[in-house]
């Protein structure tokens, strides 16, 4: 009796990767090196190291990804998830590093230095949106891969077109719908009209406001005190 050939693990990772539009991907990429941005932005005290390190950080894991879609060798799924997770690890570290740093230093904060404290507390807040959306875009349905795979069903998060089952023809999340998400938690500090359906997506949430209501809260609150 003849047997089929199965696909290997790496032509299966190289046929779904030839099907997810790569724009999609930089559109990630994008907003991943937009986190790196804002570091450089501020100031050297509240950085581990020098403040372009994150960005460095975040070239040297990008790299890899762009050029294997420029030589049109992918990295296998596996290669692919290893790195964003490190990614993610590094600039979650960095930006757990600043707001840690920032609150150190509040009470030697003079009055001379409320705006920069506003300034400060800005910048730390929408890299708490950029990071938070990098990891709802990873971790939904296993990653952007699995998820075109899957047709992107409702998996970690439950997006009101997919309500009832993918009920708008064609409709995938992007990059921008998960920025959203992270934008209404960190604002709300609570889901607007996307729902996390799993532990590790109700978690992150939870962290993601957490560290918007320490932000928001405690270090722009005490620059409006100081002002």
């Amino acid at each position: 009796m003849n047997q089929t050939q199965q696909p290997s693990d790496a032509d299966v990772s190289h046929m779904q990767q030839k099907k997810l539009p790569f724009t999609a991907r930089l559109i990630a990429i994008g907003g991943t090196l937009l986190i790196g941005v804002v570091f450089l932005f501020l100031p050297a005290r509240l950085t581990l190291g020098p403040n372009w390190l994150p960005l460095a950080f975040e070239i040297v894991l990008v790299l890899p990804v762009i050029l294997s879609h420029l030589f049109q060798r992918p990295l296998s799924a596996k290669v692919n998830r290893s790195l964003s997770f490190i990614l993610l690890g590094g600039v979650t570290l960095a930006l757990v590093i600043g707001v840690t740093l920032l609150i150190s230093t509040l009470p030697h904060r003079s009055e001379a230095q409320a705006i920069s404290l506003l300034r400060t507390g800005a910048l730390l807040w929408i890299a708490n949106i950029l990071v938070f959306a990098l990891w709802y875009w990873e971790i939904d349905g296993g990653g952007p891969i699995a998820r075109h795979h899957a047709g992107h069903r409702a998996a970690d998060f439950l997006f009101p077109q997919q309500a009832s089952g993918n009920s708008v023809e064609n409709w995938a999340p992007n990059f921008v719908d998960y920025v959203f998400l992270a934008f209404t938690g960190a604002t709300a500090l609570s889901p607007a009209d996307t729902f996390p359906l799993t532990r590790p997506a109700k978690v992150l949430m939870m962290i993601e406001a957490l560290l918007a209501m320490t932000i928001l809260a405690v270090l722009i609150g005490r620059a409006v005190n100081i002002l």
